[in-house]
């Protein structure tokens, strides 16, 4: 797999509360293509942290119907995926480029 088709998978890690907790047991989640499967997933994130995935989970999240101006519109879902590492395996999804 090379660079560019990684990049393509994994679109940006997500950073929030749930996944501050979960990354305490070795999970991350990432925003992911909608078309990305868990084969496709796993094989970016092992090239691209050089670690050993244990196992990927995928969720799609529908996006919200909000109002403006009194008129309905909808957010755009997305794809998540977690992603459990191996024993004593880390990602540093925080660094700055």
């Amino acid at each position: 797999m090379n660079n560019e088709s990684i990049l393509s998978v994994l679109r940006a890690p997500l950073i929030s509360e749930k996944a501050a907790r979960l990354a305490e047991h070795n999970q991350y989640v990432f925003e992911v293509a909608p078309e990305a499967t868990k084969a496709d997933v796993k094989a970016a994130v092992e090239q691209l942290f050089e670690v050993k995935v244990e196992a990927v989970n995928l969720v799609n999240v529908k996006g919200k119907t909000k109002s403006f101006r009194y008129r309905q519109g909808r957010r755009a879902g997305m794809r998540k995926a977690y992603i459990r590492l191996a024993e004593g395996q880390s990602i540093d999804v925080m660094a700055k480029a």
